[in-house]
């Protein structure tokens, strides 16, 4: 692209794009009254000046958008005032393309012809390398998280400001919401000796923090007496109340398999299924909605609503998966229905679900791997139900360790 080309845009579009952006935003704003600002947007309200002078590298994936739905890679090459050079692409990949377990490789964007460099897998030194030689001096960080301890995004913030540190570059990282709401932390705490990229650090399965407080909380928790030179760039007009329909911002699918924000409300529980034989949805329009097995039948939903869970219902299901566990196979088990997401607890439905499982289907078995103890950040939850535990013994046993963590998060929550 010529420089008069980006002078036009950088006029046209990246400076006058954020105003024209208040169109789909005001809609969202008239049913809710406000819109969130995200911290890319009131980056670009500052005239970036957190990236002034500086060779700038972006960690992103396709939720890295405006409230227009624009990619803020795309803007930010547009405009002169960001000496954009590199893009580094995570689990699934800058644009998207990959699946569960994959990344893009290293190439050039077709769109704006930035290098984009692979970080998935990568950490410690390798990781840093990467960024020594994209020849960037700042890597900012733009991702939507879920929520959940597993969804493997944080950590590769954890892993980039960890390698920022090791490159000699400063960290920035733009904030976005937690599409499930910031107001509890919930669930087991990991165990270090259970640490793997689905679980680095002792925090919550669902943390309850968005991306800029939890890297605070790394910064200031995790990474020992070389903490990254860190800035983040907070949201204006996000509640800790808020879930994300309350946001006024476009929802992109994270993962192909986190299409929409119902599935983020329920993920933190039921990917836990991940850790079993039965079928987590995968392959399904409803992934961790849907959940099941051969074999199994209406017993499962009859004993899930037996527990009478907070804020949900389950109804007997069958489903054929077009990939991953039964592909093409019929499956029975249960669909999530939430009818009240302010008292629904996805830890607590996800471990009922799991005793009720066990319970109700002879077939019921762990992955061979013990994969449900990376998960749940232990070999506590597996080992519970095993010996016939119930779901208000098995969610009991973490509460010690679960005050301790609150006591931590609070102390970098910023709103």
């Amino acid at each position: 692209m010529s420089l008069s080309r980006r002078g036009l845009l950088a006029a046209t579009g990246a400076a006058g794009a954020l105003a024209a952006s208040a169109a789909p935003g005001a809609a969202a704003g008239e049913r809710h009254g406000r819109r969130v600002r995200t911290g890319f947007e009131r980056l670009a309200d500052s005239g970036y000046a957190a990236l002034s002078g500086q060779r700038v590298g972006v960690v992103t994936n396709p939720t890295g958008i405006t409230a227009d739905a624009r990619h803020v890679v795309d803007v930010m090459h547009a405009d002169e005032r960001v000496d954009l050079i590199a893009v580094f692409g995570p689990e699934h990949g800058f644009r998207g393309t990959a699946q569960a377990g994959g990344s893009e490789g290293r190439y050039d964007d077709p769109a704006t012809g930035l290098p984009v460099y692979d970080t998935y897998l990568k950490s410690g030194r390798p990781l840093a390398d990467v960024f020594t030689a994209s020849g960037v001096d700042t890597v900012v960080f733009d991702i939507q998280d879920a929520g959940a301890r597993f969804y493997t995004y944080i950590w590769t913030l954890y892993d980039c400001m960890k390698a920022a540190v090791l490159a000699g570059k400063r960290f920035v990282v733009l904030d976005r919401p937690n599409p499930v709401t910031g107001r509890a932390a919930l669930g087991p705490v990991l165990e270090p000796a259970f640490a793997t990229f689905v679980g680095r650090e002792p925090i919550a399965q669902a943390h309850g923090m968005t991306v800029a407080e939890l890297a605070r909380l790394f910064n200031g928790e995790f990474l020992g007496e070389r903490p990254v030179e860190l800035t983040t760039v907070r949201m204006s007009g996000w509640r800790r109340s808020d879930f994300f329909d309350d946001t006024g911002l476009p929802w992109v699918p994270p993962s192909p398999n986190m299409p929409t924000p119902e599935t983020a409300l329920v993920y933190a529980g039921t990917c836990l299924f991940e850790g079993t034989n039965l079928s987590e949805g995968r392959g399904t329009t409803r992934p961790f909605e849907l959940l099941g097995a051969e074999g199994v039948d209406r017993r499962w939903a009859e004993a899930a609503n037996a527990l009478e869970l907070p804020g949900v219902r389950f109804r007997e299901a069958y489903f054929t998966p077009t990939f991953s566990k039964f592909q093409g196979r019929t499956a029975g088990g249960v669909q999530l229905h939430v009818h009240d997401r302010d008292s629904f607890d996805p830890v607590r439905t996800g471990i009922g679900l799991l005793v009720t499982a066990r319970r109700s289907w002879s077939g019921f078995a762990w992955r061979p791997d013990h994969w449900i103890d990376k998960l749940t950040g232990s070999a506590k939850v597996r080992t519970m139900i095993d010996a016939g535990a119930g779901t208000d013994e098995v969610v009991g046993a973490w509460r010690t360790e679960l005050a301790a963590f609150r006591a931590v998060r609070k102390r970098y929550l910023r709103y």
